[in-house]
């Protein structure tokens, strides 16, 4: 299931002339929600669907609702009440018990693909900005503007949406961030399950491993690049790629170092290092450097305690760290059992 902007529109963008698209967006919520405020999905005349907007309960009737749009090839809303008994979401006993409002507009070129091609060649070059849709008067043809920004007021996997009033008319803003960018350092087999899971989120991966042995792309296929490069060359590579977060797994001490050496003064969002607090610090003691000295935040030993030994279930520790970090969160849940306690760090 495609639900990341990026891949959304890269999966949208060659088809977007051979069938007939709809835009829907949550534009509204009162009370609670599966997606959150500016949630999208594309809809094709072939019955393609690219994101979601709930948790699969109400992805078939937005559907019956596109193919109306697309008839008309006008604009339209609905609404969702799971607390109406004669709503189709109360009847069915789906939702998460809120009031979801969406905004569906066809996409053409006639509108101009409500400017999702100028959002997709955005993200393509990292490039952030606002996507605007009127709401309230829709605009019947269909409408999207984007502007690009140095949208600061948040980070890469925190969506922010809210409605604001331009021109006497009630629009969604969403801001629109590139995905997160991620480097790891080491190409072994424990490498490719963390690359494996932050391609599932849509993430880009890039893979630094100067052993010839290692990090062979037959493994990881689907990596945005693999590096041999000198380490000092991270660096730079780190700076004009927007790399968000750094992982140290080369399982060797000197790999790591030289790495660590290369981006302690990069402006990563996250720096983590495998292994425990005795191999941190001999990284550190090769590299010369004082973890006080290093620019972005050090995590060592990495990885949320979630339990569990394997590759798999160290990369998705690792990974719900660096999500967390991103998104700015604290990565507790916000229900507290008394019977159940959860430990937040671990050495891996």
């Amino acid at each position: 299931m495609v639900t990341d902007l990026k891949s959304m529109l890269a999966t949208w963008h060659p088809l977007r002339d051979e069938q007939q698209w709809v835009l829907a967006t949550l534009y509204k919520i009162e009370g609670s929600s599966y997606r959150k405020l500016g949630a999208m999905m594309l809809i094709s005349s072939l019955g393609q669907r690219l994101g979601m907007l709930s948790g699969g309960c109400l992805e078939a009737d937005i559907q019956r609702h596109a193919k109306q749009v697309m008839t008309s090839l006008t604009s339209k809303t609905i609404t969702y009440d799971a607390t109406d008994e004669d709503d189709l979401t109360f009847q069915l006993g789906i939702g998460c018990g809120g009031v979801v409002h969406i905004v569906l507009q066809p996409v053409n070129s006639a509108n101009k693909y409500l400017n999702l091609d100028f959002v997709f060649n955005a993200l393509k070059e990292k490039v952030s900005g606002y996507y605007l849709q009127p709401v309230q008067p829709l605009c019947a043809l269909g409408q999207g503007v984007f502007s690009k920004r140095n949208v600061s007021d948040g980070l890469s996997v925190n969506r922010k949406a809210q409605i604001i009033e331009k021109n006497n008319q009630h629009w969604l803003q969403v801001a629109v961030y590139p995905a997160p960018h991620i480097l790891i350092v080491g190409g072994g087999a424990d490498a490719v399950a963390v690359y494996s899971m932050a391609k599932q989120l849509g993430w880009v991966v890039t893979v630094w491993d100067p052993r010839a042995a290692n990090a062979k792309r037959q493994y990881f296929q689907q990596a945005d690049a693999i590096l041999r490069c000198p380490p000092q060359e991270l660096t730079q590579y780190c700076e004009k790629q927007k790399v968000d977060a750094s992982i140290l797994m080369a399982h060797s001490v000197e790999l790591d170092a030289n790495a660590l050496y290369a981006l302690n003064q990069s402006n990563l969002k996250y720096m983590g290092l495998l292994g425990p607090k005795h191999r941190r610090a001999q990284v550190f003691e090769q590299a010369n450097i004082a973890i006080q000295e290093v620019k972005a935040p050090v995590f060592g030993p990495v990885g949320l305690n979630l339990g569990g030994d394997s590759p798999e279930s160290i990369a998705l520790s690792l990974i719900s760290e660096i999500h967390a970090v991103l998104s700015n969160k604290d990565a507790t849940s916000p229900v507290s059992y008394t019977h159940l306690t959860l430990p937040t760090n671990r050495e891996v």
